[in-house]
């Protein structure tokens, strides 16, 4: 699964990528494995903190995930 990181959370986490392997059943539990990875993940990524979009469409965390999902966290208000 590809995991994209946009704007201020690109920035603040270091990271604009990921490749994850594992079985993700919903966005929730993506959300808690990423945010295993520290203290400013756990922040950045917490419900309320960051959207996130599966295959480029708006979701919530009990959207289903298969393997070959794109999910991409960024955060509420974007700059253009």
């Amino acid at each position: 699964m590809k995991v994209l990181l946009f704007a201020q959370l690109r920035e603040l986490l270091g990271c604009s990528e990921l490749q994850i392997d594992g079985p993700y059943h919903h966005v929730a539990d993506l959300r808690l494995a990423l945010q295993e990875k520290g203290t400013l993940w756990q922040e950045y990524l917490a419900p309320g903190k960051a959207l996130v979009a599966v295959n480029q469409t708006l979701a919530d965390d009990r959207h289903g995930l298969g393997p070959n999902d794109e999910v991409a966290f960024f955060p509420p208000v974007t700059g253009g």
